[in-house]
């Protein structure tokens, strides 16, 4: 196994949000091959709790192709009119890459946008993608950095602890290195959607569906401290000073000025919260990648969150559906602070809420 390089380990504050017990992980520690980052000065880094950046470059990843399992995690806010699937198919993706669809990885009894999977539907859709919990795990997006954070996420909630994120995608693979991109199309949309299909076919069998004796991925735990409830936001950040909430939605949404992508949800933000607008933490398009951890910690001290006093454990990230929440998350990590927890249901589920302070 091969791990992008790590920094010096550092002393963090891991008190979380909720006295609730941590459910164990599946990997455990291997060892680490050093390697620098040839296409920036940045030092990419280990995905351990304690010193990470969850990182890796595209230089790096061309150098241990062989070694990683690469995940396509494509995803597109609805208004746009693409299909990943469809384009991961036909216009090309990182050779051996597989797709990891956000939105069929998920659960289907509800009409909130990729909702976690239950631990049985993550761990089947693992396994139909030939994972298992000692691999090295890459995922990246198309458009640099915008999805693919909250699939880094989703594989760090239920225990995978060697997951990075391709820094500026398939942009960056194709211009820092001069990637291959592997053209040939898949004619059979069956094929690009094998874990949605296995995560589907465990969530609806529930407590009675049973890892296969051969799976490569028999089991995992969620990791209960990463996710937020809206009990949880209300208690803690809404109607209480414990927490803070921090919303990646662009500025003029949070303020209320601008309409929501989905309909009939309200316009405006929790009460206390704090706006950082996820592509205020990145680089510019077209191959956006994150900021230095000086240039991150500046953006969080705009907003009157100081990276140097406070327990990030005690932040709560937030955006549309928790999809560029996680961007937030991650760029925390670039400051080696604790993955701070994610409001799963985000605006979508608050701003639906009939009787529920809004600002």
């Amino acid at each position: 196994m091969v791990r992008p390089a790590t920094r010096t380990e550092v002393n963090v504050d891991t008190r979380t949000l909720w006295e609730r017990p941590i459910l164990s992980g599946l990997c455990s520690t291997s060892p680490i091959m050093q390697t620098t980052s040839m296409a920036s000065s940045r030092t990419y880094c280990s995905a351990s709790s304690r010193d990470s950046s969850s990182l890796c470059s595209a230089s790096w990843l061309k150098e241990h192709l062989n070694q990683c399992k690469v995940l396509d995690a494509t995803w597109y806010l609805p208004h746009m009119g693409r299909d990943p699937i469809e384009e991961f198919s036909t216009i090309g993706r990182i050779p051996g890459a597989q797709f990891f669809d956000l939105d069929g990885v998920a659960r289907q009894d509800t009409d909130l946008p990729h909702m976690l999977p239950t631990e049985q539907g993550f761990a089947a859709a693992a396994a139909a993608l030939g994972i298992s919990p000692d691999d090295t795990v890459v995922v990246y997006d198309r458009q640099g950095i915008f999805s693919a954070p909250r699939a880094w996420w989703t594989w760090k909630v239920f225990g995978h602890e060697h997951v990075y994120v391709l820094d500026g995608g398939l942009p960056a693979w194709q211009e820092d290195v001069q990637g291959e991109v592997d053209m040939t199309p898949v004619s059979n949309r069956d094929d690009v959607e094998q874990a949605t299909r296995a995560c589907q076919d465990a969530m609806q069998r529930g407590t009675s569906w049973n890892a296969p004796p051969d799976a490569s991925y028999p089991s995992c735990s969620l990791n209960t401290r990463l996710v937020a409830s809206i009990d949880d936001v209300l208690e803690r950040a809404v109607y209480g000073t414990d927490s803070i909430v921090v919303d990646a939605r662009p500025a003029a949404r949070f303020r209320g000025e601008a309409e929501e992508p989905r309909k009939g949800l309200a316009k405006g933000h929790m009460p206390n919260s704090k706006n950082i607008p996820w592509n205020a933490v990145l680089t510019e398009s077209p191959s956006a990648r994150f900021k230095s951890p000086d240039e991150i910690q500046q953006v969080f001290q705009s907003v009157g969150i100081d990276p140097k006093t406070t327990d990030f454990s005690n932040v709560i990230a937030s955006c549309g559906s928790g999809t560029t929440a996680c961007i937030l998350v991650l760029a925390a990590q670039q400051m080696e602070k604790p993955m701070m927890p994610v409001y799963d249901g985000s605006w979508s589920e608050y701003g639906a809420l009939p009787n529920v302070p809004v600002s």
